[in-house]
């Protein structure tokens, strides 16, 4: 007699567009994210990106800089306007100004040519990690920082003097994350591992690009943050709001 187990759901690969001007490339790429299980779908210039985004819906973005017609910035410019999806650029060149630009225009993150088919599956696996938002810890969809910040997290986003801010995936993370240590320094390699991964763990260039971002929508004076604090040398620390409101209330 044999006992059939029950069968649960595969789960729904995730969709990858890839877009690049040079046929071998999108191969290689598309070989080895296949192997992986993911689903690749591609285009060949920036303009097709843009209509396959809208129309295909994939879950992350591999974008080609250097491409006729639309370049990858001008398409990750284009981009942003209507949508969040996560993108990695892949550049030619590893210099940082480069990688500043496209980060500065709101991608993810990014890949300098040539790449192993390890790094490529492990940038993809932790961009799309990022994108899955966390969940709020505290009962309150809405936490009030004081009369002029508060934050959804029903929404993921911030509300600055009653105005809605959408934030990025990596700007929601970043913030999250510091408001749950708000009070306690955290350390630039600690915010590293658990906002970007641990691959990222050198990288520490991401973590002060995407304060400035965050101090840019919530802060009043970034030059002087009231919120999101430096500690020199070690990471940085969110104001201990809880201990401001005891305060406030004694």
């Amino acid at each position: 007699m044999t006992v059939q187990l029950p069968r649960t759901a595969p789960k729904e690969a995730k969709r990858i567009l890839v877009v690049d001007d040079e046929p071998r490339m999108i191969g290689f790429i598309r070989m080895n994210l296949e192997l992986e299980n993911f689903q690749v779908i591609e285009a060949h210039n920036g303009l097709e990106a843009l209509e396959m985004i809208r129309t295909q819906i994939p879950d992350l973005v591999l974008l080609d800089i250097m491409m006729p017609k639309l370049d990858g910035y001008e398409t990750l410019r284009m981009l942003r306007e209507f949508s969040t999806i996560p993108v990695i650029m892949l550049t030619a060149k590893g210099e940082e100004e480069d990688i500043v630009h496209g980060l500065e225009l709101g991608a993810d993150d990014y890949i300098p040519k040539p790449f192993s088919p390890r790094e490529l599956t492990s940038r993809v696996r932790a961009v799309l990690r990022r994108a899955e938002m966390p969940t709020a810890t505290t009962e309150k969809a809405v936490l009030r920082i004081d009369d002029r910040l508060s934050v959804d997290f029903n929404r993921r986003e911030v509300i600055v003097n009653g105005e809605r801010i959408k934030l990025r995936p990596t700007e929601y993370r970043l913030l999250f994350h510091l408001i749950e240590n708000a009070g306690w320094t955290v350390p630039h390699e600690q915010i590293l591992a658990k906002v970007w991964g641990y691959e990222y763990r050198d990288e520490a260039h991401y973590v002060r690009l995407y304060v400035n971002y965050l101090r840019e929508k919530i802060e009043e004076d970034p030059a002087n943050p009231k919120y999101v604090l430096t500690e020199r040398g070690v990471g940085y620390r969110f104001v201990d709001f809880r201990r401001q409101e005891q305060a406030g209330e004694g």
